[in-house]
């Protein structure tokens, strides 16, 4: 089986890592701003019609969706956005991949290396973790809602690359460019993914446990509520009952 990702099942577990809705529209309209600069069409930009999709599945209202795109083709004013992803570790050497669109590099970069220190983490080198994740879409179905062998026969008929039991969820890995065929052809069975995305999947994992497991969700937490910060992918590997210990 390729490697995949037990901190997209973390993050769906554990609802303190779920940004709040004001986060995820700016962060949605974000990426609909920069993934315009391409192209203002969907149809023919990729990138875009996976972020306008993303943004219709939180009910983002369409002229919002309309504007964030003349924004990124230059047809209205906006800011400029840079996009800069930062690499480190957390506890116990776990890899963290910080993905960050920003209008200030400088202030951005001070956020995110002090936001690593105070966190039990630390800041590394450009190339010093990226080497360990790769770009996959990435799929979470409920057990409850497909069985496996139905749900395998869909997928792999559409490009899949695996599905993987992760307890209460099956998870679907994709090569990107067959991350929205795969998705549809769930959709079309009438199944409802619990959450979807092309994320950064690592090829190992690092288990923590306790005080190490504890003090990864509080770092991963602090830079997804980063005003900068779009996403963040880490090689952690948590059990629930640290989750649950997080707000106890």
């Amino acid at each position: 089986m390729s490697g995949h990702s037990k901190w997209a099942t973390i993050k769906h577990k554990k609802g303190a890592l779920d940004a709040k809705r004001g986060k995820i529209f700016t962060n949605l309209i974000k990426e609909i701003t920069m993934a315009a600069k391409s192209g203002g069409d969907p149809n023919m930009n990729p990138r875009l019609r996976t972020a306008v999709a993303a943004a219709k599945a939180e009910n983002m209202p369409q002229d919002n969706i309309k504007r964030a795109i003349q924004r990124g083709t230059g047809e209205l004013p906006g800011v400029t956005y840079e996009e800069i992803t930062f690499e480190g570790y957390g506890p116990g050497g776990v890899a963290v991949l910080v993905h960050t669109m920003t209008d200030n590099r400088n202030r951005t970069v001070s956020d995110i290396r002090h936001l690593f220190g105070k966190n039990g983490g630390n800041m590394g080198n450009a190339g010093s973790v990226a080497h360990l994740f790769s770009k996959k879409g990435d799929i979470l179905v409920a057990k409850s809602d497909a069985k496996e062998d139905d749900l395998m026969n869909i997928v792999l008929e559409h490009g899949a690359d695996d599905l993987v039991d992760e307890g209460e969820s099956w998870e679907i890995l994709t090569d990107p460019a067959a991350y929205e065929a795969v998705l549809e052809a769930i959709k079309a069975a009438k199944i409802t993914p619990e959450h979807s995305e092309i994320s950064m999947i690592p090829s190992t994992y690092i288990k923590l446990e306790g005080q190490q497991a504890r003090t990864m969700v509080r770092l991963m937490e602090a830079f997804e509520e980063h005003d900068d910060v779009q996403n963040v992918y880490s090689n952690a590997d948590i059990d629930q009952k640290d989750l649950e210990e997080v707000d106890a």
